[in-house]
């Protein structure tokens, strides 16, 4: 496992009128605790390039406040310790340093654990506690560090609770939405919220026009807690199937419903996934979930935040390995199932939603770069000034969203020719690039690994590459493609050829 390194800094904190510079103040109670620990993380690392897998991009930093929780570990977002490569800690009181380590990441939630190598470093620094819920009107305060340690104190208003996409885009989850006017500090990557005294949740992503902050709220961060608290860490329950509301009279006849009264149409279901295997069917109506009555819009009466989305039921509820009954109507006629709910690894996808951490596989073959088509390589397109639905080409776009509709046997990757590099090889093809491959010299190719071995055993003079896309046909000299791989290396500066896993 490779180790990961961060720069840390312990503050133990004593607020007073001299160490608060406060952005907003409100006579509501919603103060931090008189004595706490922030942890400053400072994090150096560097992110791979897509459109050239073979090599990194440019170094960068990134510094955010941690909160110090039981156990000496220390909360962060997930996004701040993303494709990091240096680690160290350091106690402003003392100048200790010292090496920490991520013990628990999920970039689904966009939540991480890290712990010094030594729990010693954290003796003598006061903890958080985990707040419980919190509702619309509360009063939440930001927290944040000044450069020379002053405490800087930021007071919001919670004014909506809904489920929202997070970064890493894998279904929804539980998100507090706080209106606060937040001020920029050099270490405002990640930043903690609190209420009575007690961790409310973290820094989601900020809107400084409409000063609006989305957080991962205290309830979402008790789940990842228990669960990195087992023996190993299980991930959040996926959905595992598409739906949408049933307020169209027209399709509840058309879907048979007898009750009229809510639920939810299934649109797709996710081959292996927790729906499938209970026996969900595409056109089935979702009425009930965990004894929870649907409505027509999905969503169900929440005993704390009145009306959510009910896959809240199934992510924030429940834990891998629960066992979920489920009411649907299937023609007119009532129906129970049972989910077990499961985990899926971003592996498991046809087109994996993210990719952090791992280096992009890819096989230069004559001046042609294959990858395997993910997300991660999507996103690279917008380079986080845009859409990359938009951005991206289309096609591509197309199977990652359709991907379960196109592949319904799943167990299968993508493959794709990104780009044409110039060589000998590839004259009249230099033009050429995003194309999806479908065989090689007669095979289908469902991963790079099956690209690989077409290419060590040819089978005969020419490599014939059939597309979806026009050519349609792409042909290659072997023996012309064996020749170009030095050239290959020394003009794009490719120490391999390939990456696999």
């Amino acid at each position: 496992m490779k180790k990961l390194y961060l720069i840390l800094l312990a503050l133990p904190l004593t607020i007073g009128l001299g160490a608060v510079s406060p952005n907003r103040v409100n006579s509501q109670s919603a103060s931090p605790p008189k004595e706490l620990a922030l942890v400053r993380v400072n994090v150096t690392g560097q992110a791979y390039d897509y459109f050239r897998p073979w090599q990194k991009r440019a170094p960068f930093s990134k510094r955010g406040l941690g909160a110090l929780i039981s156990n000496g570990r220390i909360l962060v977002t997930a996004d701040l310790i993303s494709n990091q490569n240096y680690v160290e800690l350091e106690r402003a009181d003392n100048g200790e340093k010292m090496a920490a380590t991520v013990d628990v990441v999920d970039y689904e939630a966009n939540l991480a654990l890290l712990s010094p190598q030594d729990k010693k470093f954290v003796t003598g620094l006061p903890t958080l506690e985990l707040a419980g819920d919190s509702t619309v009107g509360d009063h939440l305060t930001a927290l944040q560090l000044e450069p020379t340690g002053a405490l800087v104190v930021t007071e919001g208003l919670l004014t909506g609770v809904q489920l929202t996409r997070y970064p890493a885009e894998v279904g929804q989850f539980l998100t507090y939405r706080v209106s606060l006017s937040l001020q920029y500090r050099d270490n405002s990557y990640t930043v903690p919220l609190v209420r009575q005294n007690k961790l409310a949740g973290l820094l989601l992503r900020y809107d400084p026009r409409s000063q609006v902050m989305d957080v991962i709220p205290a309830p979402l961060i008790s789940h990842f807690l228990k669960d990195a608290a087992g023996p190993k860490y299980g991930g959040f329950s996926s959905i595992g199937f598409d739906y949408f509301p049933t307020r169209d009279p027209q399709l509840r006849k058309f879907a048979g419903d007898a009750s009229k009264q809510g639920g939810v149409y299934v649109s797709g279901i996710e081959p292996d996934s927790a729906a499938q295997q209970a026996g969900l069917h595409n056109g089935d109506i979702i009425t009930e979930v965990a004894n929870l009555s649907i409505d027509q819009n999905g969503n169900y009466l929440d005993p704390i935040y009145k009306k959510l989305d009910f896959t809240n039921i199934l992510t924030l509820r429940s834990y891998v390995g629960d066992k979920v009954p489920v009411k649907i109507e299937r023609q007119g006629q009532p129906m129970q199932l049972q989910f077990t709910l499961s985990h899926r690894a971003p592996g498991d996808y046809v087109v994996p939603p993210y990719e952090r951490d791992d280096a992009p596989k890819y096989i230069v073959l004559g001046g042609l770069i294959f990858q395997e088509l993910t997300r991660e390589y999507l996103r690279q397109w917008s380079a986080g000034r845009g859409d990359w639905t938009r951005d991206a080409p289309a096609r591509f776009v197309y199977l990652d969203r359709y991907q379960w509709e196109l592949f319904p046997q799943g167990h299968r990757h993508i493959v794709i020719i990104s780009q044409v590099l110039p060589a000998n090889g590839t004259l009249g093809y230099d033009e050429m690039g995003y194309l999806t491959v479908q065989k090689v010299n007669g095979r289908e190719i469902h991963r790079l690994n099956d690209l690989a071995e077409v290419a060590r055993n040819p089978g005969g003079e020419y490599f014939r590459i059939e597309t979806e896309e026009d050519p349609k046909l792409i042909v290659l000299d072997v023996a012309q493609t064996r020749a170009d791989e030095k050239a290959l290396r020394d003009s794009y500066g490719i120490a391999e050829l390939q990456r696999l896993d």
